[in-house]
C-alpha cells in the first residue's frame, strides 16, 4: 500500500457503505465527481481531516457490509477523510476482525482460548472445518478470547451485508457452530444475562449490589430501570454537585477494577482540575483478558446502569461528551447499549438538559475490531481517533492530554457501576463493605473447571475458596489461574488466599481484573502455558521491541520445552526467565510487562517441565 492514491475503484456497495456513515461526498476531492468548480479551487480538506476519527467506524462500515476490506474501498474512504493510504492500512491490518484480502461474506470466529480450550475447542475446531471446507461460503478462524467463557467452548458467526447479521454459538458443538454461520437468522436466541450470573437463582441474591436488578428488571425497559431505583444516583449527584460527587467517591475509597486499582476519586479530580477544554468521559468495555467476562453481563443485563454511571462521572469530570468503546465480539451488548442510549436520549437523560438541570452530556459508542491492546487506555485513545491502537509513553497522563490531546477520563465498566450504589448508600456505608483498603463489592468472572461457570459478585476479603465453593469445583483441582493471562498461577493448597488487592499481592499473585479460571488434573498444563504465550505474541502490538521481540522469543522456548525438541530444558527455562525480565523491565506497557507473569508462576508455583 503507498502513501498515493491508486487506481483501484470502490464498487457501488462499497460507496455506499462509506456514504452511509459519512453522508454523499461535496466534491471531487472526496471522490465526487468532478465539476468546473473543484478544477479552480480545493475545498472541505480541513473539516475531513478533522473527522480523521471516523477511519474505524468507516473501516467497519465496509467490512460489515462487503465482509472484507478492499483496496478500491479504502482508497475511497481515505479520500473521504484526508488520510494517506498507507496509514489506513496500518489500521485497517491491525485489527482482527478486517480482511484487507478477499474472504467469504460469513467468517465463523471459534474461541481457542484458555477456558474453551479447557473445553474442547481444539476437537471443535477440527470437527468446523472439516464441515465447511473450501466452496462452503465460510471462512472458519480460530479466535482468542470471544468473552463467553462461561459456556465454552464459543463460536461467533459474523455475515456481512446490510445489515450484518450476527448468531453465537456458546456452548457450541460441531452442529450449532455450523447453524450460526450457515442460517444466523434461525440459530437459536441466546439466554439471557441472568444465567450468567448463578447468585441470582440461589439464597443471597438480596445481598447484591451491582447485580440486583441483572434477571430482575427487562434491560430494554427504561421504565422498569427506573422503577428498580434507577436515575436516583443521578438525581443524588445534580444534588451535592461535582466536587461532591467526587468527594463521595473518594471517601468510599473506590478504585479501578480493571486491574491498575488506581484510585477513581484522584483520577476525577485531576482531570476535573485541568484549565484546558473539553474534558472527555471514556469508558473502557473492551474487555478482552482471557477468561474475563463480567462487562458484558452488565451491559446486557442492566444496560441503563452504566448509562447513569457515565452520565455522573461526565459531570463529574466536566466532559459534555462520552465514549463508549465497546468489543467488537460482542453483538448483543451492542445492541442492547444502542438501544440504552437511544432511549434515554429520547427521555431527556441525555443531551443538551440532562434532567432539566442544565448540564449537557451525549454517549457516542465506538467499537472495537479485535485488538487485546487495546485495553489499554491510551491505545484505546489512538483507537477513537484514528490510529493503530499502539500505547502512548506517559507522561504526559490522560488526565492532562488524554483522547483528542484533551483532558480525560477513563474507567471501565465495572469501576463506573460502582459508583451508583456510592451515591444511593453513601461513602461511609459503601467503605463498610470489605476491607479496609479494598472496599465495596468485586465482581469475579469464574470458568474452566467448575459446575457453575459465571460472574460472582463478593465483597472484598472473601477468600479464593470460599469463591470456587461457590462455583462447585469439579474433579481434582490442578491449579487456578487469578488475574487471566497476565495474571498468575496458584496451588490447589493456596485457597485461603484472601480475595484483595494487597492479599494477592502478599501471596505474590495478582487480582487483575477478577479472572478466576480453575483447571482440574485432565487439562494438560504445559499446552496451556503455550496458548497463553501464543495469545501475547499475536497480540503485541509490536511498538517496542522488549514485547515485539521477547513475546516471540518466550513463544519458541515454550514450543520447544512441550513438544522436546531442544537440547535441554533447563536452558530453555533459563532463557525464559531472561527475557522474562527484559519484558517486564522495559516494555513501554503493561502487555510486555505481564506477557511473562502466567509463565514464571507455573514453573515456579507449580513445578511446570520438571
Amino acid at each position: 500500500m503507498d502513501l498515493r492514491f491508486g487506481d483501484s475503484k470502490p464498487t457501488d456497495e462499497e460507496r455506499a457503505a462509506v456514504d452511509a456513515l459519512l453522508g454523499p461526498p461535496e466534491s471531487s476531492w472526496e471522490g465526487a465527481d468532478r465539476s468546473d468548480a473543484d478544477l479552480r479551487w480545493a475545498r472541505g480538506g480541513r473539516e475531513a481531516r478533522e473527522r480523521r476519527d471516523l477511519l474505524l467506524p468507516g473501516l467497519h462500515a465496509v467490512n460489515d457490509r462487503i465482509g472484507w476490506i478492499s483496496e478500491g474501498a479504502l482508497d475511497y474512504l481515505c479520500r473521504r477523510l484526508t488520510v494517506p493510504p498507507a496509514e489506513a492500512y496500518g489500521v485497517a491490518t491491525f485489527y482482527a476482525m478486517f480482511s484487507v484480502k478477499p474472504r467469504p461474506a460469513t467468517v465463523l470466529h471459534v474461541c481457542t482460548d484458555l477456558a474453551c480450550a479447557a473445553a474442547g475447542a481444539s476437537e471443535l475446531c477440527a470437527g468446523v472445518e472439516a464441515r465447511l471446507g473450501l466452496g462452503s461460503g465460510v471462512s472458519v478462524e480460530r479466535s482468542p478470547c470471544l468473552g463467553l467463557c462461561e459456556r465454552a467452548p464459543a463460536a461467533l458467526a459474523v455475515k456481512a451485508g446490510d445489515p450484518v447479521r450476527t448468531a453465537v454459538s456458546a456452548p457450541a458443538t460441531v452442529e450449532r457452530a455450523v447453524l450460526a454461520a450457515s442460517a444466523p437468522d434461525s440459530a437459536p436466541e441466546e439466554p439471557p444475562a441472568a444465567l450468567a450470573v448463578p447468585q441470582a437463582g440461589r439464597a443471597g441474591r438480596e445481598e447484591l449490589v451491582l447485580l440486583s436488578r441483572v434477571g430482575v428488571v427487562d434491560p430494554a425497559s427504561l421504565d422498569d430501570y427506573r422503577a428498580h431505583g434507577g436515575y436516583t444516583a443521578l438525581r443524588q449527584a445534580f444534588a451535592i454537585g461535582p466536587a461532591g460527587v467526587i468527594r463521595e467517591v473518594t471517601d468510599a475509597g473506590l478504585v479501578g477494577r480493571g486491574g491498575a486499582a488506581f484510585p477513581t476519586g484522584r483520577k476525577w479530580q485531576a482531570t476535573a482540575s485541568q484549565p484546558d477544554h473539553p474534558h472527555y468521559l471514556v469508558c473502557n468495555a473492551d474487555e478482552s483478558e482471557p477468561g474475563t467476562f463480567k462487562d458484558r453481563v452488565v451491559m446486557e443485563g442492566d444496560p441503563y446502569s452504566l448509562v447513569e454511571a457515565m452520565t455522573i462521572a461526565g459531570y463529574a469530570v466536566g466532559a459534555h461528551k462520552g465514549y463508549l468503546y465497546l468489543r467488537g465480539e460482542y453483538p448483543r451488548a451492542l445492541e442492547r447499549m444502542e438501544h440504552a442510549i437511544g432511549q434515554a436520549r429520547a427521555r431527556g437523560l441525555l443531551g443538551e438538559d440532562v434532567l432539566g438541570q442544565g448540564y449537557a452530556f451525549d454517549i457516542e459508542i465506538r467499537r472495537g475490531a479485535g485488538a487485546y491492546i487495546c485495553g489499554e487506555e491510551t491505545a484505546l485513545f489512538n483507537s477513537i481517533e484514528g490510529y493503530r491502537g499502539e500505547p502512548r509513553s506517559k507522561p504526559p497522563f490522560p488526565v492532562e492530554k488524554g483522547l483528542f490531546g484533551k483532558p480525560t477520563a477513563e474507567n471501565n465498566v465495572e469501576t463506573l457501576v460502582n459508583v451508583l450504589p456510592i451515591l444511593t448508600m453513601g461513602s461511609q456505608a459503601y467503605a463498610a463493605i470489605g476491607t479496609g483498603k479494598s472496599t465495596g463489592p468485586k465482581l469475579f468472572c469464574v470458568s474452566g473447571s467448575v459446575d457453575r461457570p459465571g460472574i460472582y459478585e463478593l465483597p472484598f476479603g472473601a477468600t479464593l475458596g470460599e469463591l470456587l465453593d461457590l462455583a462447585g469445583v469439579r474433579k481434582r483441582l490442578r491449579a487456578v489461574l487469578l488475574g487471566g493471562a497476565a495474571g498468575g498461577f496458584v496451588r490447589p493448597d493456596e485457597l485461603d488466599i484472601p480475595l484483595t488487592f494487597e492479599g494477592t499481592r502478599e501471596a505474590g499473585a495478582t487480582l487483575g481484573s477478577g479472572v478466576v479460571l480453575a483447571f482440574d488434573d485432565t487439562v494438560p498444563l504445559p499446552r496451556l502455558l503455550l496458548r497463553i504465550a501464543e495469545f501475547f505474541r499475536d497480540e503485541s502490538c509490536g511498538q517496542c521491541v522488549p514485547c515485539r521481540v521477547g513475546t516471540v522469543r518466550q513463544e519458541e522456548a515454550l514450543h520447544r520445552i512441550v513438544e522436546r525438541t531442544g537440547a535441554d530444558a533447563a536452558s530453555d527455562i533459563a532463557l525464559l526467565r531472561e527475557v522474562g525480565r527484559a519484558m517486564k523491565d522495559a516494555s513501554i506497557c503493561g502487555l510486555g510487562q505481564t506477557a511473562w507473569n502466567a509463565v514464571e508462576s507455573a514453573i515456579d508455583r507449580l513445578g511446570a517441565y520438571e
